[in-house]
């Protein structure tokens, strides 16, 4: 059956595997190795010349847990090829230098995530590459205005982290194309919602520690190209650096995916209900959800995307104090305090954006991850802990 044809539920369950009807396990096998033996010189000679390829070489390039885990991601995305690597910074940050040397310029959203801005405001900038900061709602005409001579690549995020500006990546991609440069996306948010080769994408970033996970024990990240010119670009970075992954968890990786179709959807519902009740409340200024009317953006994720993950800011109405904030979010009891998202379990982060060139947001925020559990509890919970504001109409 021709898996072009195939609904994108079917082919995550089939993807990266070889499954039998009758005889043989379903799971692929976990490979674990660094040396790789060779029969004779002329097999070794040959094996050095595959470092494009899937092939055993030696560890660092992969084995087959690895290119299994590869060969998934790429489907999902939509690309032909995919590099794995150790940690989502390590794809925001490898993409980077794939495509920036000294001397080069780039183009770097406001929103984007802070790790991915340190890397740009200390590393690469040691590097000599430089770093201009764009307001992620731009317009066509404001993104040409910031282009130099010396731009060789656009990065954007979208939605953007902590602020959830939805991007038109459509039209950065066709403004970087035009000046001879590359469009680099952290498609995170977007995984199984975003096609980003089909708007433009010249490579797609996923923190597989995410969804792709989705139980908040692993670390991993990958750069899907579908180009041959921008793989061989990616893969010549990825092995100089050194990017590895353990294939343990490549392995974990593979087994969550089976299920990320349904657990996607079950987390968009839940996290939509979250989020519109926190739009009834007199203590929100603001609710930061793609899929909400009034978002920024919204009208573009109507556009491009298929659906939205459980991730989501809140904006606080400007009375209320920052440790007040602290306050609510210490009185939750079912939802964990912590950085990252995508697992089974519900979170809140009180974090302040970074912002350069946009408009601030008005407020003091939180960001919400909704995991798997009943919504009426966890709408529950937020009501106990509304009171910690200390707000008053």
């Amino acid at each position: 059956m021709d898996k072009k044809k195939l609904s994108p539920a079917t082919r995550l369950v089939q993807a990266g595997r070889a499954p039998t009807r009758s005889t043989g396990l379903v799971n692929p096998p976990l490979y674990r190795g660094s040396t790789v033996l060779q029969p004779d010189m002329k097999s070794r000679l040959a094996a050095g010349r595959k470092w494009r390829e899937q092939a055993l070489v030696y560890g660092v390039y992969g084995n087959p847990t690895h290119f299994a885990l590869e060969d998934l991601v790429a489907e999902i995305e939509g690309g032909s090829r995919a590099q794995i690597v150790s940690s989502g910074v390590a794809a925001c940050t490898t993409a980077l230098l794939a495509v920036l040397g000294a001397g080069d310029h780039c183009l770097m959203p406001d929103s984007v995530y802070y790790p991915t801005r340190l890397f740009c405001d200390t590393m690469l900038k040691r590097f000599g590459a430089e770093v201009s900061y764009y307001n992620p709602t731009a317009v066509e005409p404001e993104i040409t205005a910031l282009l130099r001579p010396n731009t060789r690549a656009i990065f954007a995020e979208s939605p953007g982290s902590h602020t959830f500006e939805v991007q038109d990546v459509p039209m950065l991609a066709r403004v970087a194309h035009a000046h001879g440069a590359k469009l680099l996306l952290d498609n995170t948010w977007g995984l199984g919602f975003f096609a980003p080769f089909e708007h433009g994408v010249d490579f797609s970033i996923q923190a597989l520690t995410k969804y792709a996970g989705g139980h908040s024990d692993l670390l991993l990240g990958a750069i899907v190209t579908n180009s041959d010119e921008n793989f061989e670009q990616l893969r010549s970075a990825a092995l100089q650096l050194g990017q590895y992954a353990s294939p343990d968890d490549c392995w974990l990786a593979l087994r969550g995916a089976r299920t990320l179709r349904i657990r996607l959807a079950h987390q968009m519902v839940a996290g939509l209900a979250v989020a519109r009740w926190f739009r009834e409340r007199t203590e929100v200024l603001r609710v930061l959800h793609p899929a909400l009317p009034g978002s920024p953006g919204h009208e573009l994720w109507q556009r491009d995307f298929t659906g939205a993950c459980s991730l989501f800011g809140v904006v606080f109405r400007p009375e209320i104090a920052k440790q007040s904030v602290h306050d609510f979010a210490d009185a939750l009891t079912l939802f964990g305090l912590g950085a990252s998202w995508g697992g089974y379990e519900s979170l809140v982060l009180p974090a302040e954006a970074v912002r350069l060139v946009s408009p601030p947001l008005g407020g003091h925020t939180c960001r919400f991850h909704i995991g798997l559990e009943e919504v009426g509890d966890l709408i529950a919970d937020l009501e106990q802990a509304m009171p910690a504001l200390g707000f008053n109409v």
